[in-house]
């Protein structure tokens, strides 16, 4: 007689931190995971393991990633960290010498390696139907794509590049095929995102793959034209602003390809700028922002920027408040300057800004930044706006314009006579406005 019994395949609890390129790392393992048969488990209480996902680009996101590891270590004691603040270990050991194992960002075999030594996968195969996209974090109607990994520049601020390495891009077909896959699955957003966006392909010297046929460079300009043949919105993030991103402006009037940029700006001073070491200067950005504006009128420009930098003067700041008016942003975020441990700015002796300082600029600034906000989305009521909806509703619902990333911008709150789902593109006749958010009627 044949035993068919199956014992029960391991449960895996999981924490994911940090911005949306730790979040597909995330969805990567967890693929894996499920695909050896693994389960994924609702609480560390009880589960085999756990894996924490850090992050280690601020002092404040290390001490998340601190916590949550110390939490998972309460309640389980099987503890496996991977992620950025992983690529440097000593701070992880020195509070938790029993962590089962320790790995950095993108480190998916020395991870899965790690979970087979705490928790052996189910000895005897079966079929364990993965979805061809994978298992992924976000909901069903959007979805990360991540098209290279780590950066080139070296901005004092930021310890990236130690921590996730020097640009690495992925092939051209590789990455339409996740694309297709992820539209085929129901996605109806594709969010594109890197370090660098915009310098996709360089260290591949933009060579040529295979897509349907065909050979399609690993440049920006390329791999944002196909994407836009998909059938799904695509939105641009994380992308510095080179000439060559011109090119990418040209696809946004009409198609898929949406009239949205994140860029990075970080601040407006020269001087700032230069210390930052940033590849742009104030004059040529506001050149560039004119330019991308005539090519596409519809245009949603969205950054963020750090206030307090060390040896940064009230005339800095002021300056950087006059940039902003004459820039015209869209949507815009800011943050107060947080020293990093081995961050090149805390070398370049220049005079640290008052905490209270940082404190007082950073809300000026948001002052700022929300009159000019509220002009801009004033300025929509009364128009016809093409909304995703992210929470479907029989009477009321909420979703995003195009000119809108999810969680991180505005909302469109949605008065319907029909029931709508997450996923439901559909027309709204904006109503009213605040700062942020759209009101308005489904047609």
């Amino acid at each position: 007689m044949v035993d068919t019994e199956r014992r029960p395949a391991p449960r895996i609890s999981f924490v994911s931190l940090g911005c949306p390129k730790a979040l597909v790392d995330s969805e990567r393992i967890l693929t894996r995971l499920r695909a050896e048969g693994y389960e994924l488990a609702r609480s560390h209480a009880g589960a085999d393991a756990v894996i924490v996902n850090t992050c280690g680009f601020l002092d404040s996101a290390k001490a998340e990633s601190l916590a949550a590891i110390g939490q998972a270590m309460r309640e389980n004691g099987k503890v496996i960290v991977t992620g950025c603040m992983g690529a440097k270990p000593e701070a992880i050991r020195d509070a938790f010498p029993n962590v089962s194992a320790i790995t950095g960002p993108q480190a998916f075999e020395s991870v899965m390696a790690a979970v087979r030594e705490a928790a052996p996968a189910p000895r005897d195969k079966f079929v364990d139907l993965i979805p061809g996209e994978g298992v992924r974090l976000t909901p069903r109607h959007y979805a990360y794509l991540k098209i290279a990994e780590g950066c080139d520049n070296r901005c004092t601020f930021c310890i990236i590049p130690s921590l996730r390495g020097n640009l690495v891009s992925r092939q051209a077909g590789d990455v339409l095929r996740e694309a297709e896959r992820l539209v085929k699955a129901g996605v109806k957003e594709l969010i594109v995102i890197a370090q660098d966006t915009s310098a996709y392909g360089r260290d591949l010297k933009y060579a040529a793959s295979e897509w349907r046929g065909t050979e399609t460079r690993a440049r920006f300009l390329d791999i944002t034209r196909e994407l836009g043949t998909l059938g799904a919105w695509v939105r641009l993030q994380y992308v510095y602003p080179y000439p060559h991103v011109d090119e990418a402006i040209a696809l946004m009037n009409g198609g898929n390809v949406l009239p949205y940029i994140d860029v990075p700006f970080q601040h407006a001073s020269p001087r700032v700028l230069k210390a930052m070491r940033r590849p742009a200067s104030q004059e040529k950005t506001l050149e560039r922002i004119r330019a991308w504006r005539a090519i596409c009128p519809e245009l949603v420009i969205r950054s963020t920027f750090i206030v307090g930098f060390p040896g940064e003067t009230e005339d800095d700041f002021r300056l950087l408040l006059d940039w902003l008016d004459e820039a015209k942003l869209d949507r815009v975020g800011a943050f107060p300057y947080e020293p990093v441990k081995e961050a090149v700015a805390n070398d370049l002796g220049l005079e640290p800004v008052a905490d209270a300082i940082k404190t007082s600029r950073h809300k000026r600034f948001m002052q700022h930044a929300q009159a000019n906000s509220m002009k801009k989305l004033a300025a929509k009521v009364g128009k016809r706006l093409e909304v995703i909806v992210d929470e479907g509703g029989a009477t009321q619902a909420k979703g995003r314009t195009k000119g809108d990333a999810p969680q991180i911008d505005g909302t469109v709150h949605i008065t319907t006579r029909r029931p709508l789902r997450a996923g439901d593109i559909v027309t709204v006749r904006i109503e009213r406005s605040d700062a942020y958010d759209l009101w308005g009627t489904a047609a």
